[in-house]
């Protein structure tokens, strides 16, 4: 699976904040690195999140759900999910409002990680 790294995460709230406003910065650093690496937990020796879209789709929800910046955590998740989707060549149909839904679900809790994979994988494009 292609990454993204922490640092790159944050440049990319950096834009999205500057460009859709709201305030910039980490809040917590540890908490978006273990959003980070949530994704890649194992139990046994197995992949708690063996495929690459149930990967995606931790990460986002660690992003939105840990809350690891000052503000934008919802744009900053939804952004990363779909940066990765395309990083790793899963060309999905998702409209804006969709994206909207994903992310207000996941910080509400109405949505979880599972699901979102579960998700992904209904509309990725064939």
């Amino acid at each position: 699976m292609i990454e993204l790294s922490k640092e790159q995460i944050i440049k990319y709230h950096e834009e999205i904040i500057n460009s859709t406003g709201g305030s910039n910065g980490l809040r917590d650093d540890s908490m978006l690195e273990s959003a980070l690496a949530s994704a890649f937990q194992t139990f046994g020796g197995e992949d708690l999140y063996p495929s690459v879209t149930a990967k995606i789709a931790r990460v986002a929800y660690g992003i939105i759900r840990n809350h690891p910046f000052v503000d934008g955590n919802k744009r900053i998740g939804t952004t990363t999910m779909v940066a990765l989707l395309k990083a790793n060549n899963i060309d999905v149909s998702f409209t804006d409002r969709d994206i909207v839904k994903i992310g207000l679900e996941l910080a509400t809790g109405q949505m979880s990680d599972s699901r979102l994979d579960a998700l992904i994988r209904e509309r990725i494009k064939k």
